[in-house]
């Protein structure tokens, strides 16, 4: 790094004063902080992203039963277990009046990547819809709990 001289008055020259860094301690202090923050922040980021997937969701089974009742609207009962969501965007073998799709795209999978389960008919009702949650085994809580047609708290839910 070069120096520059200033002349000042009376034939003195002064040395500009070098560009410093930061210091080791305001370094760790920074880090401190920031890590302090992040202890802070981060779980209540992730707890909301966990809430943000089960609003998902309840709002995509809400979709699917509304797909559910216009395809037994058609077609007088609900599709099988076996023919399963499938049968809400292509039309099954041996059914009549099928006048689908009834979803715009194939059933989604649920917002942890697995498919929805579906059954019909179901325990709680014509049909049960619903997903396992973050874990993807029945029960849990928080964002493992399980979301079902048959729950109350469903978006649009008149069971």
């Amino acid at each position: 790094m070069r120096q520059y001289r200033v002349r000042l008055a009376a034939g003195r020259h002064a040395t500009a004063p070098r560009a410093r860094g930061f210091t080791l301690l305001e370094l760790l202090v920074v880090i401190v902080i920031i890590g302090l923050l992040a202890g802070l922040v981060g779980p209540r980021y992730f707890d909301q992203l966990g809430k943000s997937n089960t609003k998902i969701a309840r709002a995509q089974i809400d979709a699917l039963e509304k797909a559910l009742d216009q395809y037994r609207l058609d077609v007088g009962s609900y599709p099988t277990s076996e023919q399963g969501l499938h049968a809400l965007y292509v039309k099954p073998n041996n059914v009549e009046r099928w006048q689908g799709p009834y979803l715009k795209k194939p059933a989604p999978p649920d917002p942890w990547g697995r498919p929805y389960g579906y059954r019909s008919p179901g325990e709680h009702g014509d049909y049960d819809l619903f997903s396992l949650g973050a874990d993807g085994k029945p029960g849990g809580s928080g964002e493992a709990s399980d979301v079902m047609s048959w729950d109350p708290q469903v978006i649009g839910a008149a069971r």
